[in-house]
């Protein structure tokens, strides 16, 4: 199965018991400076970036969130929260190095997805500068 963000979900994460946690809707999966000892893979329902109150993203099956703490060993630039009953995928430090070695496109989507969250930001702010 492959999602719109690009990452094939079946054969990694979607039988992925271990590292399984569900989430209701409105349930916090992180937020803003917790500090990161994972990411999150979802694989089914979507979750919703936000900084403050100000949606910034919607992620769906396949997308991940809480790369960047991850990758940085630096607290949460967002909160993130269930918005609908969401299962997410628990990718903690020795795991994400363990994909990125073993699965080349698991590295490559995460740095699509980090260069698609940079261009929107640089999109946001040339907004605000013009306006």
């Amino acid at each position: 199965m492959q999602n719109a963000a690009g990452m094939a979900i079946d054969g990694i994460f979607l039988h992925d018991d271990d590292h399984a946690r569900t989430c209701a809707p409105g349930e916090l999966v992180f937020e803003i400076d917790d500090p990161a000892d994972c990411m999150y893979v979802v694989i089914s329902g979507a979750v919703e970036i936000r900084l403050g109150d100000k949606p910034l993203e919607r992620v769906r099956a396949g997308g991940i969130v809480g790369e960047m703490a991850l990758i940085e060993e630096l607290p949460r630039s967002a909160t993130v929260v269930a918005i609908e009953e969401t299962r997410l995928s628990t990718v903690d430090k020795r795991r994400f190095e363990f994909l990125v070695q073993t699965h080349p496109y698991f590295a490559t989507h995460v740095m699509r997805v980090l260069a698609h969250r940079l261009r929107q930001m640089d999109k946001t702010l040339a907004e605000k500068a013009t306006t």
